[in-house]
């Protein structure tokens, strides 16, 4: 079985599946960007990894995927459905995700990219249209340990919870801040 952690940069990716592994030692990382970059795929920018995803498709396809913990914001773009159980789409609520993105000294422009996309959801989007409904668990990792999210994917697993429903849309739309996350 495989499981896939996906979300937009800062959600907490990493954090969790260095967690998750070190309690279940029967899983393995794999970790997309880092594949991407030593088959020469993906390069290091200032403001993270630009990659080919038809090429890293075709690359992860040709790999005997079983019982990893796969980690990637580019997920629902180079993974094969059928390879997967579940998928966790971490989510951060943007306005922490920009103070993360400002400490990791991104540009504005790709900040204003990385929190919009949080604000509308696309990650989550576009793991449910790849991976299915059935299989895709959205997990709200705003102000909880690493702990607490962790055992919240556990109890996912174990069909004792089903995921959250995000929708920062809302909160943007109450603070009238539209403009913070969108030129329009």
């Amino acid at each position: 079985m495989n499981l896939v952690i996906t979300g937009n940069p800062g959600v907490g990716k990493h954090t969790i599946a260095d967690l998750f592994t070190k309690q279940n030692s029967s899983y393995q990382i794999f970790d997309i960007n880092k594949f991407a970059i030593e088959k020469g795929l993906g390069e290091q920018t200032d403001d993270g990894i630009e990659v080919d995803t038809k090429k890293l498709k075709n690359e992860i396809q040709k790999l005997n995927l079983e019982k990893l913990l796969i980690v990637g914001h580019l997920a629902p773009y180079v993974l094969d459905e059928s390879n997967i159980e579940y998928v966790i789409i971490l989510r951060k609520n943007p306005y922490e995700l920009i103070k993360i993105y400002e400490k990791r000294k991104y540009q504005n422009q790709k900040i204003k990219e990385n929190a919009g996309s949080e604000v509308l959801g696309v990650i989550a989007n576009d793991s449910i249209t790849s991976f299915g409904k059935e299989k895709s668990f959205e997990v709200d990792a705003t102000d909880k340990t690493p702990e607490v999210i962790l055992k919240r994917i556990q109890d996912i697993m174990n069909n004792q919870e089903s995921g959250d429903i995000v929708d920062w849309l809302k909160l943007i739309e109450e603070k009238n801040e539209m403009n913070k996350f969108f030129d329009y």
